[in-house]
């Protein structure tokens, strides 16, 4: 064994596949499930409040743009850095991976402190700007100011949780979120009914949870426990290593900061042609998406060290196979999930308000909405396989395509057609296009990559 190698390390080269593929993927996927849970609860909480359940789900739906730009930005590290790791832990140089991790530990503690003061300042000019009312603001004003103060502990747990499973510990990866999301799960009705503490309640929860995950992470990757661990001595940022780091980031960092971005657009476009009842059904269903991409996304997310260190170990074949069998099960999960989503719209809306008109709004567009989702699956595992091989240029690329070069521009454009139905068309077509696009690319380039394999 290379004496910079551990045993966790040379599983992934060794071990049969399918079992390697179900003990790391499944843990991440539990984890992306779990972490999902946060905001999904808080949602179906704040939906079923009396009264004002249907604004409350509104307003803090709106507070969604600026949480999907705090996790983006956590994914400059938690992106990019874990592949970098994971590739280098493959070739036996473990002192670079060990600085790409400390690097990036201080990278994110800077970019939260820098987020959390700027969106202080511009929250309400910006929720405005994006699509909130008079009755709808103070909802999102109370949860995100709350919201804010745990930035730090989101960007820790997002931005660092990858590397453990770079090195092979899913499970240890798993148990960080699961820790958060059990507490958030628990206290969430006590703040929220228990103690009356409506929408404020719902933050309060969520920030202790973050903040236990957080905790989680740093303690085990500061432990003897780790095989890849923070070192004082890497802190300081070395501009080489955050720039790589920042290369390979950036594709899932426009990922979610156009999520980010399209939030804004469609609450602007459902606002101007529609109303705040449009608005909501848009939180509903962009919850409905979450719940069909975030699963398959952690399962990527758990295997992607496998290709990642084999890639880097010159291992093609264990590639090439990794790669066919995540994108069966990528595409078999989007495909069905997608399918229930479309023949049974009332259930799904129903999770989230008990307020007939909204329900009976998403119903009716949750079928048109989701339907690009039958194919999606595919194009997931072509990008997270081109992330898993370093390849910063073309991920970054398919990003860009779906969400600015289609997604957007459609928002804005078909409504002046379709009205407020255009909105909701505009998400399928781009889905459509960007996964065949996504799926050609991949086809022209998967093998010429694998011949620069170590």
């Amino acid at each position: 064994m290379n004496e910079n190698k551990t045993a966790s390390d040379e599983k992934l080269g060794t071990e049969n596949i399918w079992r390697l593929i179900f003990s790391m993927g499944i843990p991440t996927l539990v984890a992306q499930v779990i972490n999902l849970l946060y905001n999904i609860v808080d949602r179906i909480y704040i939906g079923h409040i009396k009264d004002i359940g249907a604004s409350a789900l509104t307003g803090v739906g709106l507070t969604m743009p600026v949480i999907v730009i705090i996790t983006a930005f956590s994914m400059f590290i938690g992106g990019g850095g874990p592949p970098l790791a994971a590739i280098s832990l493959g070739k036996g140089d473990r002192e670079k991976a060990e600085k790409i991790l400390s690097n990036g530990f201080t990278v994110l503690i800077c970019l939260s402190v820098i987020l959390s003061v700027l969106f202080m300042i511009i929250k309400k000019p910006f929720l405005y700007m994006i699509g909130a009312s008079d009755s709808t603001f103070p909802y999102a004003d109370e949860y995100l100011s709350i919201y804010l103060l745990g930035t730090v502990f989101v960007q820790i747990t997002v931005g660092l949780n990858a590397f453990i499973t770079a090195q092979g510990r899913s499970n240890t990866a798993m148990l960080s979120v699961l820790i958060g999301a059990v507490l958030n799960i628990a206290l969430d009705p006590l703040f929220i009914f228990v103690f009356d503490m409506g929408v404020r309640g719902a933050a309060i929860a969520t920030v202790i949870s973050q903040t236990f995950s957080a905790a989680w992470v740093i303690r085990f990757l500061t432990s003897e426990k780790a095989d890849l661990r923070i070192k004082r001595k890497y802190l300081r940022p070395q501009a080489a290593v955050v720039k790589s780091v920042a290369a390979l980031g950036i594709s899932p960092f426009v990922m979610q900061s156009t999520e980010s971005l399209i939030s804004i657009v469609m609450n602007s476009g459902l606002q101007k042609y529609g109303g705040d009842l449009y608005v909501g059904s848009l939180t509903i269903m962009q919850s409905v998406m979450q719940i069909m991409t975030t699963p398959v996304s952690g399962f990527a997310q758990g295997i992607s060290p496998i290709i990642s260190y084999n890639y880097g170990a010159g291992n093609t074949d264990r590639v090439k196979t990794t790669f066919r069998r995540l994108a069966a099960l990528m595409f078999g999960y989007t495909s069905i999930i997608a399918l229930a989503a479309i023949l049974f719209p009332q259930i799904f809306a129903g999770m989230f308000t008990n307020d007939a008109e909204l329900i009976g709004l998403t119903s009716r567009v949750l079928p048109i909405f989701v339907s690009g989702m039958l194919i999606f699956g595919i194009q997931l595992a072509c990008q997270n396989t081109f992330m898993a091989l370093g390849q910063a240029k073309i991920s970054l690329f398919i990003a860009m395509l779906r969400k600015v070069i289609l997604l957007i521009p459609l928002t804005i454009i078909l409504p002046r057609f379709f009205g407020v139905m255009g909105v909701y068309y505009a998400e399928p077509v781009s889905d459509i296009t960007a996964a065949l696009t996504c799926v050609i690319l991949f086809t022209l380039n998967f093998k010429k990559i694998l011949s620069h394999a170590s």
